[in-house]
């Protein structure tokens, strides 16, 4: 099967249930290292499910390809947004076109779900990260501020 042709049958699945969760977490930890335990991540992944966080992976022969967190908000600068907390694609399958699957599919969720616009923040040196993103049509807005408490 050539390479088009598995990311054409990849599929793309919401992770409810632990053992999905689960799968996501070697391919998560690769974008958010502080990650150490599978446990704990399934049960603040399940804690953010509560509140509206979802989890969507691509998935080919059985192995987890990229993986997306995601949430739906509102504000009052922007309209109902949809924001992309996490996005990362497996090291063995960067630039195989499964990040830029898995981000139009989101994109896709933001239209089907009437969203004025589609967020995310990005570490400045994920430079790969920002080319599909522009490549997408996103553009640089603005800074992103935090405090630790």
């Amino acid at each position: 099967m050539n390479l088009q042709s598995a990311l054409d049958t990849a599929k793309i699945h919401l992770a409810t249930e632990s053992e999905q969760i689960r799968s996501c977490y070697t391919v998560m930890q690769q974008l958010r290292p502080h990650l150490a335990s599978q446990e704990a991540f399934i049960e603040q992944v399940q804690r953010q499910l509560e509140e509206g966080y979802q989890l969507a992976y691509i998935e080919q022969g059985g192995q987890v390809k990229a993986v997306a967190g995601f949430r739906f908000l509102e504000f009052l600068a922007w309209g109902k947004v949809l924001y992309i907390d996490d996005l990362v694609s497996d090291v063995g399958a960067r630039k195989q076109g499964y990040g830029r699957r898995l981000l139009q599919w989101v994109i896709d969720q933001g239209k089907k779900t009437k969203c004025d616009q589609i967020h995310l923040d990005s570490g400045p040196q994920r430079h790969d990260a920002h080319r599909l993103y522009l490549n997408h049509g996103f553009k640089i807005i603005g800074h992103h501020f935090a405090l630790e408490l």
